[in-house]
């Protein structure tokens, strides 16, 4: 019996190097592509990033090629967008895996969130259009594009988050509930905390569609790239950061596809670095905010 085990033992240990040396190949590919498209961006644009292409905006009268005004539209998208998605999907987690009963309803919902997070989002653009901008009234707006891409990536953190609650083990719930806690009291201190790992996984993961998102923004922000004018008046530059939500406003990846139709390879190049700095640097604000966040 013994030596039938070890001659098993043995037959196995060849298939498990192999696969061992599959994943380690895996693993090595996807990070050489990663630094080689991130090398190959770099080295053909950051010539063109300076501090004048980052404080600048396009015009042919002063013959310079800037992107502050992209860099500002995008900014808005990103914060207008999460700001509500975030809360949606979070609270929409919360409920489908801690108060909701399982049944149709639950698996009704769970999969039209996977059905959306799988649709064009050239298709989300259409729709954005026609019921933000013409049914509400918004128009190519910096509102309507973030309203289009909140729809977007709610799936994403809904889904996320699902499964980073369901990580939390069974024994949290009952030890918090059996010493005398209200429910909610044990989701926003025990479960929460707990599974901020997974919470932030889906937030990064709706940072980087936000950021490359160019199609459906295409039909919903439009591609204006001037900067608000501020003045002396406090309350009046308040009202113009307000008021530019609703005027249209090219984000940084509308502006690279512009200057690529134009043949402006190397300011396309520059834009792409900038984009990888800013999702590079919006991932790792968001995973120091969680680490901040998470119990000791």
């Amino acid at each position: 019996m013994n030596g039938s085990n070890t001659l098993m033992k043995k037959r196995k240990r060849p298939l498990d190097t192999v696969l061992l040396a599959a994943v380690y190949i895996s693993a090595s590919l996807s990070v050489i592509l990663l630094l080689g498209i991130i090398g190959y961006v770099f080295v053909k644009g950051i010539g063109t990033v300076n501090w004048k292409f980052l404080t600048s905006v396009t015009s042919a009268l002063n013959q310079t090629a800037g992107i502050a005004g992209n860099l500002v539209n995008t900014l808005y998208i990103i914060v207008i967008t999460l700001l509500i998605a975030t809360p949606l999907g979070v609270g929409s987690a919360i409920y489908l895996n801690e108060y909701a009963k399982p049944g149709r309803i639950v698996s009704m919902i769970e999969f039209t969130t996977e059905t959306l997070s799988g649709i064009p989002s050239i298709i989300f653009g259409l729709f954005g259009m026609v019921f933000f901008g013409e049914s509400l009234g918004l128009g190519y707006s910096l509102l309507t594009g973030s309203f289009t891409l909140t729809i977007m990536v709610l799936p994403l953190i809904t889904r996320n988050t699902q499964e980073a609650l369901r990580t939390v083990p069974d024994s949290y719930r009952s030890g918090a509930l059996g010493m005398g806690s209200t429910k909610w009291h044990m989701i926003r201190t025990i479960l929460l905390p707990s599974s901020m790992s997974g919470i932030v996984t889906g937030i990064i993961l709706a940072l980087g569609r936000i950021v490359g998102e160019s199609a459906a923004l295409l039909f919903t922000a439009g591609s204006d790239y001037k900067l608000p004018r501020f003045g002396s008046d406090f309350a009046a530059n308040v009202e113009r950061l307000f008021t530019k939500t609703t005027e249209s406003g090219g984000t940084l990846t509308i502006e690279l596809y512009l200057q690529m139709q134009k043949g402006q390879y190397e300011t396309a190049f520059g834009i792409g670095c900038v984009l990888v700095v800013i999702v590079l640097i919006l991932n790792l604000l968001t995973k120091l905010a969680a680490k901040k966040l998470r119990p000791v």
